[in-house]
């Protein structure tokens, strides 16, 4: 049944951006004015390029990494529909300046989102200076179309795994994450922390800043078919891992009813056991990852033990053909 929903939306999705991209040659072709790409800082969108690089080094070693292009967008002047509003990205990171999206806009009528975030400041200034306050990730995993958004320390945090991204993960492993305030360049990066594998898998974007624009046909002509490559490579990826004979899982709603408040159980149960131990460093008998697991979580905010413990967490359903 899962294969059929997948050609079916495979199908539609050649049909759909087939279609549109015709009109956006014809809208490119009858454009009369052309935007240059470097344009002035009035560009509420800034443009990125770089690579995404994988890293699995077991139970199979596996690596690879392709070209992506990104936008970062500033919300308060170019909301997007289908993510988080400007005020909403405020609210949840308890913020009151600017916020810039880093997404991989929707093209021809498809959207492939594996990694989204969010970058919530105090104010323009610290905007300006890349003193980042508080970063909302949102992961949509393939090809189901799941999301889930939660808050993280942008200097480093730790993450009980929320989401079925890859049907060659199970859902016991943490992320490790990290994401630099964007300027002339990025940089993020996630690694899984799996209590019998190790630190097995590695996942990182580098891109540069290449220009910005406000025009919307170059937006679209910039991003033609980023979406489609990704899912390409998504795809071509995965059937790689299973010629490697690399177990395929499956989804864990089949296996565990709750297994989103499993997460979130997880999730609770690493922050207080790391704060607990952050309290016993005295104690010399503490293995290497969990030492590791403790210095991610010392840039944690310290105000109370009540900031530690809670993160805000929510999900969404699958889309069609998957609902």
């Amino acid at each position: 049944m899962e294969a059929l929903c997948l050609l079916a939306s495979l199908a539609a999705t050649l049909v759909t951006s087939a279609f549109q991209s015709v009109l956006l040659f014809l809208r490119l072709l009858l454009q009369r004015r052309h935007d240059s790409g470097c344009g002035s800082a009035a560009g509420a969108t800034l443009l990125y390029e770089g690579r995404v690089r994988h890293s699995r080094r077991r139970p199979a070693a596996h690596a690879f990494e392709y070209p992506v292009r990104y936008a970062l967008v500033d919300l308060d002047r170019l909301p997007l529909p289908d993510h988080l509003s400007a005020d909403d990205a405020r609210r949840i990171a308890s913020t009151s300046g600017p916020v810039h999206l880093l997404t991989i806009p929707k093209s021809v009528g498809y959207e492939q989102n594996p990694l989204s975030i969010y970058y919530c400041y105090n104010s323009a200034e610290q905007a300006q200076d890349g003193e980042l306050r508080m970063c909302i990730a949102e992961v949509t995993n393939t090809p189901w179309g799941e999301r889930v958004m939660f808050t993280f320390q942008p200097e480093s945090d730790l993450v009980a795994k929320p989401l079925h991204v890859s049907p060659f993960m199970d859902m016991l492993g943490n992320w490790s994450i990290r994401a630099d305030a964007p300027g002339d360049s990025l940089y993020v990066v996630i690694s899984v922390q799996h209590p019998t594998l190790g630190n097995y898998f590695t996942a990182a974007l580098h891109a540069k800043l290449v220009g910005h624009t406000s025009n919307p046909l170059r937006l679209a002509a910039f991003f033609w078919l980023m979406p489609h490559k990704v899912a390409a490579w998504i795809y071509w990826e995965a059937l790689r891992l299973w010629l490697k004979n690399v177990k395929f899982l499956d989804h864990p709603r089949y296996l565990i009813q709750n297994y989103r408040n499993e997460a979130l159980k997880r999730d609770l149960e690493l922050r207080s056991s790391c704060r607990f131990l952050q309290k016993q460093k005295a104690n010399n008998q503490r293995s290497s990852s969990t030492n590791e697991t403790c210095e991610i979580l010392n840039h944690i905010d310290n105000k109370s033990d009540e900031s530690v413990t809670k993160r805000w967490c929510v999900w969404r359903d699958a889309q069609w053909p998957w609902s």
